[in-house]
């Protein structure tokens, strides 16, 4: 560890929490009780700066989270809110609330109350032991049930598998150092996948374990269509697996138009079941048909991945914010 890194721990950190928010009215006072009472310990214990922050991020809600947000912004300097003009994607409303809250340390988690509070000490802790990234881990699955264990187990699998780096059982509960959340800054991807991004800068990092609880209130925001999109835009996102599947399922399919070749002329010549032509073509032609749409597919989504990050989009606007630790132009203040 240098002199700089040193000092820039031994003082007082300014800490910010980002938590993305969609239709989360009904918990909304609940998280923002217990983060409030938290960041309240912290600084009395002298883990943290006193212009620490809670910063919501309203990704488009249709209920009343923005409203809630600022309210409590009104009342509790501790508080401030980011209201994008319209629902971007968990994703991008995280990458927004990290690129626009200012602090030493930035923690995401999510506002439903399943992500366990009292290990952000302990982040803090690795964070002062030289951790740039701390990842935060859980430590078992079994209030989950069968189907989604098996399924979330397997999806870590299958990521390492296709090549691409990524923690187990990690999801977007980690704390960033402001150097971490600058290098994160230059990386201009269009189609967000933050668990295996922020593994790409290469910072020192550490892991706390935590088990997580049940949903405080309301329905989870992200049912299994999503859970299944978001799969697959970090696999072909991260990795370059499939497109060379697509080569070593032509080889195969290859051999196994030779072979079967050889069994049609087979049985063509030493017995009389064989129906002309039949064989030769029915079973190729349909086999070959869906190799061929499976590799467009796959195809199709790589080259829409270009096609999309070619036209260089935003991806989000910021409609209002609210919280004194901005200006009268939204932008965020250095001190208190």
């Amino acid at each position: 560890m240098d002199v700089q890194q040193a000092a820039r721990i031994s003082a007082l950190p300014v800490l910010g929490l980002v938590l993305p928010c969609y239709n989360e009215q009904e918990v909304l006072p609940e998280t923002t009780a217990r983060l409030c009472a938290l960041l309240d310990r912290m600084k009395l214990a002298g883990d943290i700066a006193a212009d620490s922050a809670i910063f919501y991020v309203d990704d488009g809600s249709r209920d009343g989270t923005w409203r809630l947000i600022d309210e409590y912004a009104q009342r509790d300097c501790a508080v401030c809110g980011i209201k994008l003009s319209r629902n971007r994607g968990h994703q991008n409303a995280l990458l927004c609330g990290l690129m626009t809250a200012p602090g030493d340390i930035l923690i995401s988690l999510d506002a439903d109350l399943q992500d366990d509070l009292e290990v952000i000490p302990t982040m803090l802790a690795a964070y002062r032991q030289g951790s740039e990234i701390v990842f935060a881990v859980r430590s078992r699955r079994d209030k989950d049930s069968f189907f989604k264990r098996f399924a979330a187990e397997s999806y870590y699998k299958f990521f390492a598998f296709m090549g691409a780096q990524i923690i187990y059982n990690h999801a977007d509960f980690r704390l960033m150092s402001r150097r971490a959340v600058e290098s994160l800054r230059e990386y201009d991807e269009s189609h967000l996948f933050l668990r295996a991004l922020v593994l790409q800068l290469g910072f020192k990092t550490a892991t706390v374990e935590f088990e997580r609880a049940a949903r405080f209130a309301g329905e989870s925001k992200y049912p299994l269509s999503k859970m299944l999109g978001l799969a697959w835009q970090g696999i072909t996102s991260f990795s370059a697996y499939p497109l060379r599947l697509i080569t070593g399922v032509g080889i195969a399919v290859s051999l196994l138009s030779i072979a079967l070749a050889a069994w049609a002329l087979a049985v063509r010549i030493f017995t009389d079941d064989a129906l002309p032509g039949w064989a030769s073509m029915v079973i190729p032609m349909y086999f070959l048909g869906g190799v061929q749409l499976l590799s467009l597919g796959i195809f199709g989504e790589y080259l829409a991945k270009v096609y999309e990050s070619s036209k260089k989009r935003p991806r989000f606007h910021v409609e209002v914010v609210c919280g004194r630790r901005f200006d009268a132009r939204g932008e965020p203040l250095a001190g208190p």
